[in-house]
């Protein structure tokens, strides 16, 4: 695309580089079965740009997203570069109220797993029956299903009901994870999925094993020991993204 090939020669480094961690983020997402058709997003703060965060173009396939045609926009929905693709009025509601009041956040994922819907779907949502499971104990949020996310006035209760938690189960709808960076809101989603997974197994066989508020906190506390450093899923974002090279780099332009 001529215009962005253009952009691209005067945009700063730091852009550049979080349009590459982000394209990559969405192939490993697709890689791993977490597309819906065109639907469904993450988004990333643009570094050093108050306001300003990066989101999927509308229409494209997960598998199609690359760095360059990444649409950037502001909290108000405003797009920043002449990228020809619109923006999926659901992902912008959503994604911007919580980009616009939780300075910590900078990357925001939301699914429709099959996973993440089914055990957003009924009574007591995630349950402390598995070892993924256990590292979200008390650290779930919930926000009832209003209708399709695109109603500014819904903002307000999402916030209101993410509390200090930055991990969330939209009933009935699917799966919602913030990180400071693309890495830690990768591993929240790939650990928030394997235990919804692992919950319906479970549960299709008899009567899950609930594991006690005691060792609930003793796993919780003992986590951090069990992970590689340079930061939460640093070392696992970086696997999967070897992967997704070996059979296409083109999310890289």
């Amino acid at each position: 695309m001529a215009t962005m090939a253009s952009e691209k020669s005067t945009m700063r480094a730091e852009e550049w580089q979080a349009r590459q961690e982000l394209a990559a983020c969405y192939r490993v997402f697709d890689m791993l079965g977490w597309s819906e058709m065109i639907y469904n997003h993450i988004t990333l703060k643009v570094p050093g740009e108050e306001g300003a965060f990066l989101i999927n173009p509308f229409g494209l396939h997960f598998s199609e997203v690359r760095a360059s045609n990444l649409v950037k926009i502001d909290i108000d929905g405003n797009k920043l570069d002449d990228n020809p693709y619109p923006v999926n009025l659901a992902g912008f509601t959503q994604h911007s109220v919580f980009h616009r009041h939780l300075p910590d956040v900078h990357c925001i994922a939301h699914t429709h797993t099959t996973a993440g819907m089914a055990v957003s779907s009924v009574e007591g949502g995630l349950r402390a029956t598995n070892f993924y499971a256990c590292n979200f104990a008390g650290q779930i949020a919930y926000h009832d299903f209003e209708g399709v996310t695109v109603r500014a006035e819904e903002g307000e209760r999402l916030i209101a009901h993410l509390g200090e938690k930055r991990a969330m189960l939209l009933r009935n709808h699917g799966i919602l994870v913030m990180g400071g960076s693309v890495p830690e809101a990768f591993i929240k989603h790939w650990a928030l999925q394997r235990a919804c997974e692992i919950q319906i197994a479970t549960m299709s066989l008899g009567t899950p094993l609930t594991v006690s508020d005691d060792v609930v906190a003793v796993h919780q506390r003992d986590l951090s020991k069990a992970q590689v450093p340079g930061g939460p899923g640093k070392a696992d974002f970086e696997a999967m993204v070897r992967l997704v090279d070996r059979t296409d780099k083109s999310w890289r332009d």
